[in-house]
């Protein structure tokens, strides 16, 4: 399996931070956040990843470039950002018709990968995304989801105020090709995987809870939080 992780953003809610870094390189107990997932993703049966870049691509490349996982990255710049959807299409010839893995490169977690992709292979059918989940401690700042009883995905409950529970999007994916096919008959060259995508597929997207450890490095807080509760060695 190839996996796509995106790390194009501009990381504007981790400024100052950010001002000099791109959010993928921000450090959990001084190591980039894009060398944590190379290495869970890797070391794991990952065969080749893909990482887009806009803001500060000189930096990502030159961390690249030294990075021993090297052999097993390509790069691609976005002059402008296409949507998490659009790098989706406009890459699709690397997922060579399969079905793919694809992550936010600042999110921070551990998973068992095997398990994922055996989840993803016994989905009901009809089905053609499985969407990773967590317990969130405050779910009002996600998207919460609602399953049935075959833990398919019947609604979504962005960022409110009181939301039916906890359990709330990882915003990692294994991606049927059947869906990229839909995309593209769509006709558009920017596209976003959560507005324009994952809306059309409830019902359709089955779920993985990672019971182990998820956070969305998405705001000074939670930065300092995962340097708080986060283990610090890799692939522990």
């Amino acid at each position: 399996m190839r996996a796509l992780l995106l790390a194009a953003g501009l990381g504007t809610r981790l400024r100052p931070l950010t001002n000099h870094l791109p959010k993928c390189l921000v450090p959990i107990h001084g190591t980039p956040l894009l060398e944590y997932w190379l290495e869970a993703l890797i070391s794991q049966g990952i065969e080749k990843v893909l990482i887009n870049t806009h803001y500060l691509e000189p930096v990502v490349r030159q961390y690249i470039g030294k990075s021993a996982w090297f052999p097993y990255i390509e790069l691609v710049h976005e002059e402008a950002l296409l949507g998490t959807g659009g790098t989706v299409l406009s890459n699709q010839n690397f997922f060579r018709g399969e079905a793919f893995f694809m992550a936010h490169a600042d999110n921070l977690t551990i998973f068992d990968l095997a398990k994922f992709v055996e989840q993803h292979s016994v989905r009901p059918k009809g089905s053609e995304i499985t969407m990773m989940t967590f317990k969130s401690p405050a779910p009002e700042t996600c998207g919460v989801v609602e399953l049935d009883g075959q833990q398919l995905v019947q609604a979504f409950h962005e960022k409110v105020n009181n939301p039916p529970g906890n359990l709330a999007n990882a915003a990692v994916y294994i991606i049927e090709p059947s869906v990229v096919g839909w995309m593209e008959a769509l006709g558009k060259s920017q596209l976003d995987l959560s507005t324009d995508v994952i809306p059309y597929y409830v019902g359709k997207i089955f779920t993985y809870e990672n019971t182990v450890y998820h956070r969305d490095i998405g705001t000074m807080d939670s930065w300092r939080e995962a340097n708080r509760d986060f283990p610090h060695k890799l692939g522990h």
